[in-house]
């Protein structure tokens, strides 16, 4: 690789991922408690999926802040309530947390593009993850029917 990695603001980096994850496994973990309605179980598995890929994905990050030489955050991101309980509201909320997400995922990209393969595939490969989450509940929050973005695409 061409430049010379600065370890300090890719490890602050992670540990911002880290800590953004671990807000998304309470996150859906609460979001999980609060489906109420007739299409509750199938909602609410969805919601646990997403909470265990959050963990997935912060163990992840805390993994390479460790093969770095660092030490993981032990904080927990902001966690949003707004006291909605609606399902809309609720990925409404969601959607805001993933786009958080992928944007910190972005910036890693920009800061370890071309310095280390490792790290330039695992932002590549979380950017397209986060991407694809954020297309499904956009799909999720359309009107039954209504085939246009419910958010006018990808941010």
């Amino acid at each position: 690789m061409t430049d010379t990695l600065d370890k300090a603001a890719v490890v602050a980096h992670l540990n911002k991922i880290l800590e953004l994850e671990m807000a998304g496994v309470v996150r859906y973990t609460h979001y999980a408690f609060m489906i109420y309605g007739y299409n509750r179980i199938p909602i609410v598995s969805w919601m646990q999926s997403q909470a265990e890929e959050s963990l997935r994905h912060a163990r992840e990050a805390g993994e390479l802040i460790t093969h770095l030489g660092e030490h993981p955050s032990l904080a927990i991101g902001p966690l949003l309530e707004t006291h909605k309980h609606d399902i809309g509201d609720i990925l409404r909320e969601s959607l805001e947390h993933e786009r958080e997400a992928l944007e910190t995922y972005k910036s890693l990209l920009e800061l370890v593009k071309d310095k280390s393969v490792l790290l330039e595939e695992y932002a590549r490969r979380m950017i397209s993850e986060e991407e694809m989450h954020q297309g499904e509940v956009d799909k999720m929050l359309r009107k039954p029917g209504e085939v246009a973005a419910f958010t006018g695409g990808f941010v």
